[in-house]
């Protein structure tokens, strides 16, 4: 994971890239955000059911954003362009858990053979944090949506995330003490996969962020926020399993749907 000094320089990071549009006058928003994680990683079998199912945990996160469409210092709207009237900027910190398991045809209680017990066996846990930015479009006026003209925004988003990863890896096959000196022993895991293909070592990477949503106007400064999100990250140790089978087609990526609630500074 991130270490103290490297989490502070990220913030600063960001803080000084949201100062910097701050100081042009534009208004801030802040919020919270929850919701449900589906992680799709080499745990499981792809396009399974109880493998989507299962593979699930949570996320929680802080966000902000630079509203180009008012200007807080003079408390009016800023010049009507279609830039300040249909585009947000959003920061965010962010964190997700997930605990993974193998679940599909290689793993079925009708399958008895060694290999089939080491899969079952396996489990990890993906811990993920998340420093970013994302660009969110409107298509729909900004302006109006505040001044009350329709309750519901829709909105799109692109953005970039650096990702900070701390996998987790068990098992209970042979000895049963899932303890670290299981997860050094190749001969607990998947004899199919390639020496080397469980390592919980902690990393970072880079990951694409994009998303579908919508706000909801509740009140002249605040809204709520449906969220679904969709990011791929630069990296397939993001769960610590990287089994390089012919099914290994993608890296680490996730589906997060979240909810907000977002409150207007100024």
């Amino acid at each position: 994971m991130l270490n103290p000094k490297q989490l502070i320089l990220a913030m600063l990071i960001l803080l000084s890239s949201s100062n910097a549009f701050s100081q042009l006058g534009f208004s801030h928003e802040i919020g919270v955000i929850t919701g449900p994680v589906a992680f799709k990683s080499d745990f499981g079998e792809r396009f399974d059911f109880e493998t989507n199912s299962g593979n699930t945990g949570f996320g929680i996160g802080l966000v902000h954003y630079i509203n180009f469409a008012y200007q807080a210092d003079c408390n009016c709207y800023t010049t009507d362009n279609y830039f300040n009237d249909h585009f947000k900027l959003r920061t965010e910190l962010s964190f997700n858990k997930t605990k993974l398991s193998h679940y599909g045809e290689w793993v079925k209680d009708s399958r008895t053979s060694p290999e089939a017990d080491k899969l079952r066996a396996h489990t990890g846990e993906a811990n993920n944090l998340d420093i970013g930015m994302q660009l969110e479009y409107f298509p729909l006026s900004i302006r109006s949506f505040q001044a009350f003209g329709y309750k519901f925004a829709p909105f799109i988003s692109l953005g970039a995330h650096y990702v900070s990863f701390n996998p987790k890896t068990y098992t209970d096959y042979n000895n049963g003490t899932n303890d670290v000196g299981n997860i050094l022993d190749s001969n607990n895991f998947y004899a199919g996969w390639e020496p080397g293909s469980v390592n919980p070592d902690s990393g970072s990477t880079w990951s694409v962020v994009s998303s579908i949503g919508v706000r909801y106007k509740l009140t002249t400064i605040s809204d709520l926020m449906l969220d679904l999100r969709g990011q791929y990250y630069f990296s397939d140790w993001v769960d610590g399993l990287d089994h390089q089978l012919q099914s290994n087609k993608y890296n680490d990526w996730l589906v997060w749907l979240n909810v907000g609630y977002i409150y207007y500074l100024d």
